[in-house]
This record gives structure tokens, C-alpha cells and sequence, in this order.
């Protein structure tokens, strides 16, 4: 089958079917990280590739922004299995037009985030390419146990940390080089767009006091990462549309396009996660601890389906408003993912 009907999560699905986990293996392809075990304990073990012209685009990034926000997609997928992050590897295809001072300038980015991550950057490799390519693997510990996709059931309460849709809204204004970007509101979106935070302290405390049921990070889209934890967990799912939380800048900048970045956008690289409803006072005093505001948006439900309800509590279409799958697209889709 090709790869434009398969997808990018077929093929990973496909992938993980032909590789069946051996032994010390507690969860293999399927999540944001692998868990593994090893004499001490067990490990947390991500990786993502990110290519020019497909992930990011030079034009509107600059090589200090990509090096932090390359080692902060996987902190995030580190964050959304409740665990901490330890060493990264890192290795770069380096275009023969760059210079030292690039490559430089991309590594301080790398280290501003490392520091205050508290991981330590342990090897890597480098090769000459065609265009830039950079692959990060972060290795971390996993001390409270892993926090799965599949642990959701029926009644769960859904929430996501901090807010949605700033990332995907500041890079349309980027690419419609709308002269709001230039603007108050718009600093802040893009803040969001080209740092963004990981939420470490928050993926930890609900690992430990064993809070959240399922939990994913939110890179390819609200709805897109909440049907991989309702596969993995055989439920469905509703959203509150009107309960999305929306940062001032957003509401300020969004105009006709609504909640739609929000839905569909990605790359907020928030945590999203299913938790007991008798739990609800016990994450708001996390949320306190964890210095990031985390707030309800949806239950779990019966059925396959994830549906968004309006405030009149009608379904709001949202065919066609997947989110991102390499294979499906063609276009960069994003700055980096």
C-alpha cells in the first residue's frame, strides 16, 4: 500500500506488528517513549528526526530558537509518560553552506534548554547533507512507573495543561507574513511557537500520586493525539468547546478562525490526560504545586468516536480537521514537530 493512503501512523502501526517486543521490554512502539527495564530499574527512551523544508523552515526560525525547541519535543514525549529526563544524544546533517558559528548557535539553543532541564547532552554524530536534519534521542528515568495511552476507561475526565492553538496560529501569521506577528499579542504566540516548555514537573507529580489514567503530549493536534489515547484505551471521547483554554493572545489574534488551531493545530506540546472524576480537587491542588494551570475540557465516553459539542450542546462538524501525518501531507506543515 502506499505511504499516502497508509499514513504515518499505519506504517508505524505496521512497523510495530513485524518487531514483536522482546524480553525487558515493557512497552515498546505505539507510545511517546519506550520503557525499558535495566539492572537499576527501567529507562524512558524517545527519538525524533526533524528535516528543513519539512519540519521547520530557516526563514522564520532562528538556529538558537530550533536547538531549544529540538530537544523539547522530546522532553515533552518524556513529560507525557510522567517521567524525568537524564542524557541526549544528538546527531546533525549539516549543509555545506553553514559555518561554525551556525552550528554553534544551534548548540547554545540545545544547552539553554539542557540546563534548566538538568540533562546532560552525551554524544552524537555528524555527517555532511543536502539540507539540515537534525535527530535527538533523550534517554530518561522512569521512577513513579510509566504513564500509558491505555489506561482511560468510560466516565474519565479529560484535561490538558496550559493552553491551545498559540503555536499553530503564530506560524499562519508567519506564513501569511501578516504584519500582525509584529504586534503585541503576537509575541507571545510566537513565544509559544519557538519555545516551547515542556511540562516536566507536571508529567511527574501525576505519575507519582498515580493522577492521570492516560496521558500523550499534544504535537500533531487536540483531537488527532486524543483518538490515540481512545484507541489505545477503547473509548470515545466528548469536548467542550467552549471549555478549551485560550490565552488572551489567541483570543486576540484567532478572529474567524475560532477554536479551530486549538482543535487541530499542534505543536503546543502541552500534556493531555485522562483522570478519575473523585480526583478533580487533588488536581487542582497539582496544578498549584506544578505552577501551570490544568483545566477540564471533555469526558470519556463509549464508543470509538471523539466528538466536539458547542455550547448549545450540538456536535460541531469536524470532518476534514485531522491533524498532522507526514505521509498524508505534502506541504511543510509546520516549523518543527
Amino acid at each position: 500500500m502506499k505511504l499516502s493512503r497508509l499514513g504515518e501512523f499505519g506504517l508505524i502501526e505496521q512497523i510495530r506488528r513485524s518487531l514483536p517486543a522482546d524480553r525487558g521490554v515493557r512497552l515498546g512502539i505505539g507510545d511517546d517513549a519506550a520503557w525499558v527495564e535495566n539492572p537499576g530499574g527501567s529507562s524512558l527512551i524517545t527519538a525524533d528526526l526533524l528535516i528543513e523544508g519539512v519540519h521547520f523552515d530557516l526563514k522564520w526560525t532562528s538556529l538558537f530558537d530550533l536547538g531549544f525547541k529540538s530537544l523539547a519535543v522530546n522532553l515533552s514525549d518524556i513529560a507525557a509518560m510522567g517521567g524525568v529526563p537524564a542524557y541526549a544524544i544528538l546527531s546533525l546533517g549539516i549543509p555545506a553552506h553553514f559555518d561554525s558559528r551556525d552550528v554553534a548557535a544551534f548548540y547554545r539553543g540545545i544547552q539553554a534548554l539542557a540546563r534548566s532541564s538538568h540533562v546532560s547532552v552525551v554524544g552524537g554524530d555528524t555527517s555532511i547533507a543536502t539540507t539540515l536534519i537534525i535527530s535527538v534521542c533523550v534517554i530518561g528515568h522512569a521512577p513513579h512507573g510509566a504513564v500509558r495511552r491505555s489506561g482511560a476507561t468510560v466516565g474519565d475526565d479529560i484535561y490538558v495543561t496550559g493552553t491551545l492553538g498559540d503555536s499553530a496560529l503564530a506560524l499562519q501569521l508567519l506564513r501569511l507574513k501578516s504584519a500582525a506577528y509584529k504586534k503585541g499579542p503576537a509575541a507571545k504566540l510566537l513565544e509559544r511557537h519557538r519555545r516551547p516548555m515542556p511540562r516536566l514537573t507536571a508529567g511527574a507529580l501525576l505519575a507519582k500520586e498515580r493522577l492521570a489514567t492516560a496521558m500523550i503530549d499534544v504535537s500533531d493536534g487536540l483531537l488527532q493525539d486524543l483518538g490515540h489515547i481512545c484507541r489505545a484505551s477503547g473509548t470515545g471521547a466528548v469536548i467542550y468547546n467552549a471549555d478549551l483554554p485560550l490565552s488572551v493572545a489567541y483570543r486576540a489574534l484567532a478572529g474567524q478562525d475560532g477554536t479551530r488551531h486549538a482543535l487541530t493545530g499542534g505543536e503546543d506540546y502541552e500534556l493531555l490526560f485522562c483522570a478519575r472524576p473523585a480526583n478533580r480537587a487533588s488536581l487542582e491542588n497539582l496544578s498549584k504545586r506544578a505552577r501551570v494551570p490544568i483545566t477540564r475540557i471533555g469526558t470519556c465516553v463509549h464508543g470509538r468516536r471523539v466528538l466536539v459539542i458547542d455550547s448549545a450542546g450540538k456536535s460541531i462538524s469536524i470532518g476534514g480537521l485531522g491533524g498532522h501525518d507526514h505521509f498524508k501531507k505534502t506541504q511543510v506543515r509546520r516549523n518543527t514537530r
